[in-house]
């Protein structure tokens, strides 16, 4: 194990993406056409990053699980529309790239832990032409959701890597407690979907303000050998 790879295990939606305005949008419509009172954005923004039946079911908790099936199959309806109507805005955050990069060249091996099915990932990977920077993507469709440490440890699994070697970055508390039932390092991030002092409080060992501290914060948890 002594040529473990230092692994880090990248959030999308409120980490990379900046995917609001279409889930909140795609949600409010589904909602609607069930005739239900849409959440409010603040509200969708509380729970991306669960897997959309959980995030339907915390929306709309006084239905039942075939209400929560019908919503969460509508969701996804919606969303396909949106993006076969050229709606689907989901800007990078700046200085993604450039980060992404510099920590291939470091040696970091690179994975996606995230609440989006696998399809709409890689619609959105693709779309910034990002998707060769990772190795290994974990998604619902094939693991636990968040706060489940399943996609971690299968990501490690790819990878070959030890907890001590593996970061998580995200910016919800779902990721950082992900990361602290897999045993690995949690760094949160300030320009998500929830507030850094609540990172803090979930298990983040310190919450980034930009993408330029990222490449120092995760050297010093796991320096090169």
């Amino acid at each position: 194990m002594l040529d473990s790879p230092r692994l880090c295990v990248f959030d999308c939606d409120g980490t990379l993406v900046d995917s609001q305005h279409a889930i909140v949008a795609s949600m409010g419509a589904t909602f609607k056409e069930h005739g239900l009172i849409a959440p409010s954005s603040e509200r969708v923004r509380r729970v991306v990053g669960l897997p959309l039946k959980e995030a339907v079911s915390r929306l709309h908790p006084e239905g039942g699980d075939e209400l929560h099936d019908t919503l969460t199959q509508g969701y996804r309806d919606a969303f396909f529309v949106l993006r076969g109507e050229g709606r689907v805005d989901e800007p990078l955050y700046p200085g993604a790239v450039e980060v992404l990069n510099g920590l291939a060249r470091d040696g970091w091996v690179l994975s996606i832990a995230t609440g989006k099915g696998l399809r709409g990932l890689i619609l959105t990977l693709d779309a910034h032409g990002i998707t060769d920077r990772f190795v290994t993507l974990q998604t619902p469709d094939t693991a636990q959701g968040k706060p489940s440490p399943d996609m971690v440890f299968k990501a490690m699994s790819e990878t070959g890597a030890r907890p001590q070697d593996t970061v998580v970055v995200g910016d919800t508390t779902f990721d950082m407690e992900m990361a602290r039932a897999g045993g690995v390092h949690a760094v949160g991030v300030a320009w998500g979907y929830h507030q850094p002092e609540e990172l803090i409080d979930a298990g983040a060992v310190t919450v980034a303000e930009a993408y330029a501290d990222l490449p120092a914060t995760l050297e010093g948890l796991v320096p090169a050998r």
